[in-house]
């Protein structure tokens, strides 16, 4: 699929210096590698996916693998989607769909996240808005686009990792700002697109999820350009929306795979959900929600509780016989086929572990299509209705008997208090005029960084800089640094040295 040459040129480069004599360099495998060489690609193997690696005993996902086998998915979703030649116009229609592009997005799209996971990014966003007065508060997807676009430094006179558009437009999942962009704002539609609805307690405070915040709307803006009349000005780009249904094919395999290694799944409590819903299903649908709230530790009512939200946000694709061939299916290959050999680390284990994470991603991969006309709560490239509802009930046997155990829950809570105690030692810190030039000095670059961008400069915007620094500081360290930081700042450490300073 080779677009028209000047279309494609804008595509490339946006506003690049790069001319059309650079096709033949493949600037997309140039992107690919800046990312990969970026000392922020590295840092994610030691940040946490769902638990610190250091707390399971065992090997599992960190986000710098998550990242590896999601640009795997992707390149596999985007190599078979172009080889169609059912898809070609299509693709072609809607601005283009390349492997490198895919691939490039979906290695850089969790350069953002905090330390200890999606834990640490609602902790950050909470201290960024209502402790040092962040409108914008922290997202981890708009923290990857301003690593790209803003913090990272590549060369003397280069800010961001200077990525050609295509990637950086397909590396907005949610192309617009928590409040102001694009306007009519996303969150204001009905059905509003999966992530721009402000979280229920507080509906106040703009999208959930968004893609960039307002110091990187201009860029933001350029990325999209050359999709303009092709796509609306909220959806993702057909790049983005492979590398997001990528992400969430990963997710959805990955994490149970990890949970059964360290023994958290237990055969018996999931079989025991599952086939407590099939048996009961025409009962559990017949009481009412207050009935079903009452019923909840009784197996069974989870998932049935699932089955109704999935109708209640997405019942453009959401099907009462496709979800429940889906919980047969996860039960027949999760339950009798996974669970039912207890991992005990050896070689036939862990062919047994691979063996069924290639067979779910083959499946997924092959049942994506690509739509001219989404639903607003869906991109233009989407699994099939079946493995859509599988991937429903993977998560959920993710997040009943993972996310909702009360052991994590006190894990995380410690892990928030961390960062709460180190985003306020940083904050006294900055403040003291005596200490000023005996910060860490990529502090320091944060905050000179963040003070060149305005204008004008009053005390309030400095302040706000200085937070937003504080908040770019935090968030590029990694679990183990944030733990030593912190230790250092209360005088718990016992070392003078300590890699938390080098950032």
């Amino acid at each position: 699929m080779e677009p028209p040459a000047e279309p494609r040129a804008r595509r490339l480069f946006g506003g690049s210096a790069r001319t059309l004599g650079d096709l033949a360099a493949s600037p997309f495998r140039a992107d690919r590698d800046r990312i990969v060489a970026s000392p922020f690609f590295a840092r994610l193997n030691g940040v946490t996916q769902v638990v610190s690696p250091g707390g399971s005993g065992l090997l599992v996902h960190n986000r710098l693998t998550h990242s590896l086998k999601v640009a795997q998915v992707a390149r596999a979703i985007a190599e078979r989607l172009t080889a169609d030649a059912a898809h070609r116009d299509l693709l072609e229609k809607l601005g283009g769909c390349d492997p490198d592009v895919v691939e490039a997005a979906a290695l850089a799209h969790d350069l953002g996240h905090p330390p200890f996971g999606h834990l640490g990014e609602r902790v950050l966003d909470r201290l960024a808005r209502h402790r040092l007065g962040l409108t914008d508060g922290f997202e981890g997807n708009a923290q990857s686009y301003r690593i790209v676009t803003s913090t990272e430094i590549r060369g003397a006179a280069t800010t961001g990792l200077d990525l050609t558009a295509a990637v950086r437009a397909a590396l907005l999942k949610y192309p617009w700002t928590r409040l102001d962009h694009p306007d009519p704002h996303p969150r204001l539609l009905d059905p509003a697109p999966r992530g721009a609805t402000p979280p229920p307690d507080d509906p106040d405070s703009g999208s959930l999820k968004f893609g960039a915040y307002r110091t990187e709307v201009d860029d933001l803006r350029q990325a999209r350009e050359p999709f303009v009349g092709r796509i609306a000005d909220w959806q993702q780009t057909v790049e983005a929306s492979v590398m997001d249904t990528a992400d969430d094919v990963a997710y959805a395999i990955h994490d149970v795979e990890d949970f059964y290694r360290v023994g958290v799944l237990q055969q018996g409590a999931v079989a025991a959900e599952l086939t407590a819903w099939q048996r009961e299903s025409g009962h559990f649908r017949a009481i009412t929600g207050p009935a079903l709230t009452g019923a909840a530790r009784r197996p069974g009512a989870a998932i049935e509780r699932l089955r109704r939200q999935l109708h209640r946000k997405d019942g453009w694709i959401a099907d009462d016989d496709a979800f429940a061939a889906a919980v047969e299916h996860v039960r027949e290959e999760l339950v009798e086929g996974l669970l039912a050999m207890p991992f005990d680390g050896s070689i036939e284990a862990e062919q047994y572990v691979a063996r069924f994470s290639a067979r779910w991603t083959t499946r997924f991969v092959d049942a994506i299509t690509v739509v001219e006309d989404p639903s607003v709560r869906s991109g233009h490239v989407l699994l099939a209705p079946a493995q859509w509802h599988e991937v429903q009930v993977l998560k959920f046997v993710h997040h009943r008997f993972v996310l909702a155990r009360p052991d994590l829950a006190l894990h995380q809570r410690g892990q928030a208090r961390l960062l709460g105690t180190l985003v306020e030692a940083l904050w006294e810190w900055l403040l003291d005029p005596a200490e000023e030039s005996r910060l860490p000095r990529r502090l320091h670059d944060l905050v000179e960084l963040a003070e060149a961008e305005l204008h004008p400069r009053t005390a309030d915007r400095i302040d706000k800089a200085r937070g937003r620094a504080i908040v770019d500081f935090v968030a590029q360290l990694t679990d183990g640094q944030a733990v030593a930081m912190l230790d250092a700042l209360s005088g718990r450490s016992g070392a003078l040295w300590t890699d938390a300073f080098v950032l």
